[in-house]
């Protein structure tokens, strides 16, 4: 497991701000948003991430029965805050064995959704047709929100997604079939709102998912 940051896009080294330059500075990508180390899932994770960032922490509330809290990562520094989140959950699928799901909010450009759908970035639209009907609803902060489905990713996960509170959301689910989670219109619950709520969270061992590059 890391301790430093690393690029949101593609998990390498990045440079702190300095005398150069005041961004955060990847060798391959330029200036990016440093995704920060991520720490074993708790309650007091959750509310470190939640209280500094800019973005929704997605989580769905209530967790479908038997799934988990699996960890939580953020892209931004001290300065600028989050400009990311993901967060995990685990749980039984709905055809059997385990299921993973990592739902990312982010602003335009910050590429770390595209890097968990395993694309390249940094942002879904040119792989959605949204002229078609959208593949999936959730309801985000209360709103109906479409996802449409992410075409170009590797065969064993589902992606979809859309907009919510004007920024961009992701779903990724291991499996593929798995992606069967999407179609039931998930109650998504932005954690900045939760409150108390949190401290309720169940928390299950960090998904090995949001440590890939």
């Amino acid at each position: 497991m890391r301790g430093e940051p690393s690029c949101p896009k593609c998990g390498g080294r990045v440079r702190a701000p300095g005398l150069f330059s005041d961004a955060w500075q990847c060798d391959v990508h330029g200036t990016v948003h440093p995704l920060q180390p991520v720490i074993p899932p708790s309650v007091e994770a959750l509310e470190v991430v939640v209280h500094r960032t800019k973005v929704p922490v997605w989580m769905p509330w209530p967790l479908p029965v038997g799934w988990l809290f699996t960890g939580v990562a953020s892209a931004g520094d001290d300065r600028s805050g989050g400009r990311a989140t993901a967060v995990a959950c685990t749980g039984p699928g709905p055809l059997g064995g385990m299921g993973e799901l990592i739902l990312v909010a982010e602003e335009l450009g910050v590429g770390l959704g595209a890097r968990y759908a395993g694309i390249d970035g940094p942002d879904p639209g040119p792989y959605m047709n949204v002229e078609k009907p959208p593949q999936a609803k959730v309801l985000a902060a209360g709103r109906p929100t479409p996802l449409w489905h992410v075409s170009g990713t590797p065969d064993d996960r589902a992606v979809f997604a859309g907009e919510a509170l004007g920024l961009w959301l992701w779903a990724v689910v291991w499996p593929e079939q798995s992606g069967l989670l999407m179609y039931d219109e998930l109650v998504l619950a932005d954690l900045r709102d939760a409150g108390a709520e949190v401290e309720l969270v169940p928390c299950g061992a960090l998904s090995p998912r949001l440590l890939e590059t």
